[in-house]
């Protein structure tokens, strides 16, 4: 019987991706001020030598829309319009009005049905 417990690890439990030792947080290191000139002077001269290679290559792109997406389009704002139109029509109190209607047709949930005799 006491060969069963045997091989049974002991300890507390270790959570997914540590290292195993508990209360040991990893804190990011912050970036040096060295660091931050060399990526400036680094973006600098990326946007020195773009400014002379455009100075070649002036492509212009033009991003038209597809006619789907068009119509699309099209089709939103009239649903949008008709949906203003129809919030329109009706006034505030009428819409009170129409709200408690439809409350009194609805059958109360909060009442006790009647179960069994008497």
């Amino acid at each position: 019987m006491s060969d069963l417990y045997d091989n049974i690890p002991g300890g507390s439990l270790r959570l997914k991706g540590g290292s195993g030792l508990p209360n040991k947080i990893k804190k990011k290191k912050k970036k040096s001020h060295k660091d931050k000139e060399k990526l400036k002077s680094y973006a600098k001269d990326l946007i020195e030598e773009s400014s002379t290679s455009s100075e070649k290559n002036n492509i212009i792109r033009v991003v038209t829309k597809t006619e789907a997406e068009l119509k699309f389009e099209e089709i939103q704002k009239k649903r949008l319009e008709e949906k203003v139109e129809k919030a329109a029509r009706k006034s505030h109190k009428e819409r009170v009005a129409e709200l408690n209607r439809k409350l009194e047709e609805m059958t109360e949930h909060y009442d006790i049905p009647k179960v069994g005799p008497g």
